[in-house]
């Protein structure tokens, strides 16, 4: 599937009312070795940032993503430890760079730990206007990553 259909699938969870981190992990549920099934439940208390405002679940669906992918696998593997911290670093830092900030609340400019804020967001379509922008970011970004690992392996191969 090309990123676009990875982009497009992952919105359309989103826009049938999963969680952005549903979403997201989802999307590459098969590159996971996981059902859809599987990746809504585990995608499932991620979204809105926890319910509380953190880190967007969008691009927490994405680490997931990026843990089953390129994760540790063995205890003490300093190896693995290394690319697990550095895809995630990766990550993080072009989620804010691209969207400004990787926590919920910043985004979105509302505190959604709040039952005032989550109305408020709601009332300016943000959960539906917004929210699958980050969606597809998340996406696009861990494309690039996860070419990027490909890459590597291809070299070290």
């Amino acid at each position: 599937m090309s990123e676009n259909n990875k982009r497009e699938r992952a919105i359309e969870y989103f826009a049938a009312k999963m969680h952005c981190s549903q979403s997201v992990l989802a999307a590459f549920s098969e590159e996971c070795g996981i059902s859809e099934e599987q990746a809504f439940r585990l995608g499932s208390c991620f979204g809105s940032g926890m319910r509380k405002g953190e880190v967007c679940g969008a691009c927490t669906g994405a680490l997931m993503v990026l843990g089953f992918l390129y994760g540790e696998t063995h205890l003490g593997n300093k190896e693995e430890r290394e690319i697990s911290n550095r895809i995630n670093d990766l990550m993080m830092s072009r989620f804010k760079e691209e969207n400004g900030s990787y926590i919920c609340n910043d985004l979105l400019g509302y505190d959604i730990s709040t039952q005032e804020g989550r109305q408020k967001a709601r009332n300016e379509g943000l959960f539906t206007e917004f929210c699958p922008k980050m969606v597809a970011s998340a996406v696009d970004i861990l494309e690039g990553i996860i070419e990027e690992m490909e890459h590597e392996r291809q070299i070290k191969d």
